[in-house]
């Protein structure tokens, strides 16, 4: 689709939201937390009836995960979507959703990590903004921050008109404004040459990762820059991309990966926002226009991301 995404509808207090398990397995007490979590903001929670299933590593069969996926999309009851966990299983749902469908009723959708799977889809294939943002049984169960949570409510919610958030540091500089896209760099890396692979012509590319060795980081930059990829990109923004154990050396070597991988693009690249595995975790909409200001060391969305 090459249409501006739909921007689904604003949540209000007493709505009713899902919780979904589209990826991995979920134990019992993270997910009661996490719901918990979600009722103290206001929301009525409706939790998926098979979020406990359990098919090996996999929160269930995945025509199963994927036909409750679908349903929800189409209940009117429910406003928003809110992924349970990430962990490993989103991508194979692909093939199995009707995003035609679920383009008739677009609605919020949060998640991160293997979630990257179905928000770039929804963005792409469904037109429609998704949220790149905390997930019940992990984030919620461990605790948001107080600026988190609050964000979250506020973007939701449609209070918020705009938002900008800081970087560690401006590895290339310049000005950009496009679309915003990505997510986990092994999750984005693994839509290459996929019928799922996004289009990435001039938006601006988020990534962020969790547990990887600075070699395989740079490893899969190289994918995304001899793929062309990020040649084709209007500006980069990297998240949090925590080292093994946050072994520091590591830490280092990776960004200095990033900067190399990224050099000589001539695009502005940022370093170190706080979204993603290992942050507060601010919630960022995919398929919404946001712009680069390196000097700045900010990204700046400036319209909302849902309808009022």
């Amino acid at each position: 689709m090459n249409r501006k995404p739909i921007k689904p509808n604003a949540l209000k207090a007493g709505d009713t939201v899902a919780v979904v398990a589209p990826a991995a397995a979920i134990e019992r007490a993270h997910l009661e937390r996490g719901v918990n979590v979600l009722a103290t903001m206001g929301y009525r929670v409706k939790v998926s009836e098979r979020a406990l299933a359990r098919s090996g590593i996999l929160a269930g069969d995945d025509r199963e995960r994927a036909s409750e996926l679908q349903e929800y999309f189409a209940d009117s009851e429910v406003k928003a979507i809110f992924s349970a966990r990430g962990g490993y299983g989103c991508g194979r749902l692909l093939p199995l959703l009707d995003f035609r469908a679920i383009a008739s009723t677009p609605k919020i959708f949060v998640g991160f990590s293997d979630a990257t799977f179905i928000l770039n889809a929804l963005v792409d294939f469904a037109g429609m903004v998704s949220f790149h943002g905390p997930m019940v049984a992990m984030d919620f169960a461990r605790g948001l921050s107080p600026r988190a949570l609050e964000h979250l409510r506020g973007l939701l919610g449609g209070k918020l008109d705009g938002f900008e958030l800081e970087a560690r540091e401006a590895m290339h500089p310049g000005h950009a404004q496009g679309e915003v896209l990505g997510g986990c760099l092994s999750v984005l890396v693994a839509t290459i040459g996929t019928p799922y692979e996004p289009r990435f012509d001039g938006r601006i590319l988020f990534l962020e990762d969790t547990g990887e060795k600075a070699y395989r980081i740079d490893r899969m930059l190289v994918q995304l820059r001899q793929s062309g990829v990020l040649g084709r990109v209007a500006g980069i923004v990297f998240g949090a991309i925590r080292a093994i154990d946050g072994n520091e050396q590591e830490s280092r070597m990776i960004a200095r990966f990033a900067a190399e991988q990224t050099a000589g693009l001539g695009c502005p690249v940022l370093y170190g926002v706080e979204a993603g595995h290992g942050t507060e975790n601010f919630t960022i909409p995919f398929g919404v226009v946001a712009r680069i200001d390196s000097a700045a060391c900010r990204i700046v969305f400036t319209e909302p991301a849902v309808t009022r």
